[in-house]
């Protein structure tokens, strides 16, 4: 648990530390880095869905028949932040096939830097959802509080929200606890700072260029 507020999570199994250093390393081409971040998504689904609601049904075992729990039709969704989030919805989805995806688009106005929202298409009914926003790195945490809101504007249940990223840096947790001090935040690594630049330090450089190639 992260000292900044009680809903902020530190997913620290050793098997996501060690995918994270390598996604780390400048020398880790693409295909690994999309591939490690699918697995350390799917990794840390496993505590984002930890609080999931269970029922008891009967089954048949090839022994004798028992009563056994199984999720009770909790609707899930998975919000990546374009487009790095996209990187993280397929490790996902390998624990919650069921899950609906949706997508936000966001850039920021190189002039009043505030970001705007340039794409959202999401599930008719996330009303009714959990909701996982997804984005590898919260960075300032512009996009985050700009992605929460839109989905509030939406009909989105705060308090059906969580947000998820590998990396995180201390002013960007600061930025979504301070507007949504409601909103559970899971991570692999808080790091030291941003830069400059804006980027987190020491962090992997642009997850986006980092998952498709580009630069």
């Amino acid at each position: 648990m992260y000292d900044y507020c009680k809903n902020v999570h530190v997913v620290d199994h050793p098997m996501i530390q060690h995918k994270l250093s390598i996604i780390r390393d400048k020398n880790t081409g693409t295909k690994d880095f999309k591939d490690l971040v699918e697995e350390i998504s799917m990794f840390m689904a496993y505590e984002v869905t930890r609080d999931l609601p269970l029922e008891e049904i009967e089954i048949e075992t090839p022994i004798c028949k028992t009563k056994a729990k199984m999720l009770s039709g909790k609707k899930l969704g998975v919000i990546p932040i374009l487009r790095a989030g996209l990187g993280m919805v397929n490790g996902i989805l390998k624990l919650v096939p069921a899950a609906k995806v949706g997508h936000i688009g966001i850039y920021r106005d190189p002039e009043t830097l505030k970001p705007v929202e340039y794409y959202c298409k999401l599930p008719t009914d996330i009303n009714e959802r959990e909701l996982i926003v997804v984005d590898p790195m919260l960075a300032t945490g512009g996009s985050a509080v700009a992605a929460i809101y839109f989905l509030l504007q939406r009909g989105a249940d705060i308090r059906n929200i969580k947000l998820v990223n590998l990396i995180a840096a201390p002013e960007g947790i600061k930025a979504v606890t301070e507007k949504y001090p409601e909103i559970e935040i899971f991570v692999a690594a808080v790091d030291e700072r941003l830069n400059e630049h804006g980027y987190i330090v020491p962090g992997l450089g642009d997850a986006g260029d980092r998952l498709f190639g580009t630069k």
